[in-house]
C-alpha cells in the first residue's frame, strides 16, 4: 500500500475539527431545524472529509446532509465543497423504477390508451421479408420492373430508380397486400406458447370447474373452432351462459353448460336398500340362558318384570 493511499484514509485533521462549518454550510442548504446530531465523518482523499448529519425532515427517515469540505495544500483555511442529502445504509428509499412495459398487466389498457409493441418483441416474427431473390415470373423480378416502368411512364416523372420516393406497386408490402398478407409481422413461435400457456391456466382441464363438468368442450356445440396450429389445443366459447363465452378455451375444459349435459346419462348411483315385508323373523319373549342379561332362577315365575 502507497503513502498517498494511507493518507487518502486517515482523515485530514483540520477538515476533521470543521464540524461548524459543515453544520453551518448544512443549515444554510436545509430548511430550519432539520439538521440533527453530527453522525460521523468519512476521508474522500487527501485534505478532503465529509462530515454527515442527521437528517430531521419528515419522510427522509435515515437520510443523512453529507457536508464535504477540502483543504488546499499547505493552507490552515478549510473550504466548502458541496452540500447534498444523501441515504443512510437505513434509509427509507422509493422502489426500484421499473419501466412500463414490465408494469403493464392484463386489463390495464382503457379507450385511447396505446401499447407500442418493441421492434424486438419475441413474440412476433416478420410476415414477409424481402432478403430472397424473386422468381424471374415475380411482379418485383427486374423484367416485371421494366412493365411496370411502362406502365406508369405516364404517372411518374422519369425512371423509377430516379424518383425521390419509390412507388409502392411492384414492391414486396404491394405484393403481400395484394396476396391477404397485409400484416407486417406474425405470432413467432414463442408467442404461440406463450398464448397457449396462459389460456390454459385459465380455461384448462386443471381449473376446479374443468374437474366438475360432465363433459370437455370438445364435444360442445357451443365450440367455435380457431384456425392454424392453434386450433389442434383450443376453441372459442360462444354459449352466453358459460362461464367461458367469447374466450378461448381448451378442448379439455369444460363446464355444466355444455350443450349435452341434458342428455348425458348420470353417473351411476347405488341401489336403495330393500326390505323384504313378506318374510317374519321371530324374536323370543325370553332371552336364552346362556346369554347373560339375567340371573339365572330356579322358580321362573319369581323372576323380576320388565327383564327381557
Amino acid at each position: 500500500m502507497s503513502a498517498a493511499t494511507t493518507r487518502s484514509r486517515t482523515p485530514d485533521r483540520l477538515c476533521a475539527e470543521a464540524v461548524d462549518l459543515a453544520r453551518a454550510a448544512a443549515e444554510e442548504a436545509a430548511a430550519p431545524g432539520v439538521v440533527g446530531e453530527h453522525a460521523g465523518l468519512v476521508s474522500e482523499g487527501d485534505r478532503v472529509v465529509t462530515h454527515f448529519f442527521e437528517c430531521k425532515e419528515l419522510g427522509y427517515r435515515g437520510w443523512r446532509w453529507a457536508v464535504t469540505v477540502a483543504r488546499a495544500s499547505r493552507a490552515k483555511l478549510v473550504t466548502l465543497d458541496e452540500v447534498v442529502l444523501l441515504p443512510g445504509p437505513d434509509a427509507l428509499l422509493a422502489p426500484e423504477w421499473v419501466p412500463w412495459s414490465e408494469r403493464l398487466r392484463p386489463g390495464d389498457m382503457g379507450p385511447g390508451d396505446l401499447l407500442p409493441t418493441d421492434a424486438e418483441d419475441l413474440r412476433l416474427e416478420p410476415g414477409y421479408t424481402g432478403e430472397d431473390e424473386p422468381l424471374p415470373n415475380a411482379p418485383v423480378s427486374e423484367e416485371m420492373a421494366e412493365l411496370v416502368e411502362a406502365e406508369d411512364a405516364d404517372l411518374t416523372a422519369g425512371t423509377v430508380s430516379n424518383l425521390p420516393v419509390a412507388p409502392t406497386r411492384g414492391s414486396i408490402a404491394a405484393v403481400a397486400e395484394e396476396l391477404g398478407m397485409r400484416r407486417a409481422r406474425v405470432l413467432s413461435r414463442y408467442g404461440l406458447h406463450v398464448a397457449a400457456d396462459r389460456w390454459e391456466e385459465s380455461f384448462g382441464a386443471k381449473t376446479p370447474m374443468a374437474q366438475a363438468a360432465p363433459a370437455p368442450c370438445v364435444s360442445c356445440g357451443f365450440l367455435v373452432p380457431l384456425g392454424g396450429s392453434l386450433g389442434q389445443a383450443f376453441g372459442l366459447c360462444a354459449n352466453e351462459f358459460a362461464p367461458a363465452d367469447g374466450r378461448v378455451v381448451s378442448l379439455s375444459y369444460g363446464c355444466g353448460g355444455h350443450s349435452e349435459a341434458a342428455v348425458m346419462p348420470k353417473p351411476p348411483q347405488p341401489a336403495p336398500p330393500v326390505i323384504d315385508e313378506t318374510r317374519v323373523d321371530p324374536f323370543p319373549l325370553r332371552p336364552a340362558r346362556d346369554s347373560g342379561s339375567v340371573p339365572e332362577t330356579a322358580d321362573e315365575a319369581s323372576a323380576e318384570l320388565g327383564h327381557s
